[in-house]
């Protein structure tokens, strides 16, 4: 991936993933499961439907080390099978 996280962020940070995906009661615990893995922590997810109640929008603030990591995030959410989008 070529970005500029890292000229633009100063490590470690607070970083917001939002992550868009089909309304499943499991949505939340997958993107939370796939953190974990990433970055061990406790977290509280804010969950919003969208307005026909077919999508959810799960916020996550991730407290991130380098640019590898926020990418290797960004990658490993995308891979859940009822995400749309990584934001």
């Amino acid at each position: 991936m070529n970005t500029k996280f890292d000229e633009l962020l100063d490590f470690p940070c607070d970083f917001t993933f939002k992550i868009m995906g089909v309304a499943t009661d499991s949505l939340a615990d997958e993107v939370i499961a796939v953190i974990q893995e990433h970055a061990p922590g406790d977290y509280s997810p804010e969950i919003r439907p969208s307005s026909k109640g077919n999508y959810y929008s799960v916020s996550v603030s991730v407290v991130v080390t380098s640019k590898i990591h926020v990418e290797t995030l960004y990658r490993s959410l995308s891979d859940i099978d009822d995400v749309r989008y990584v934001l």
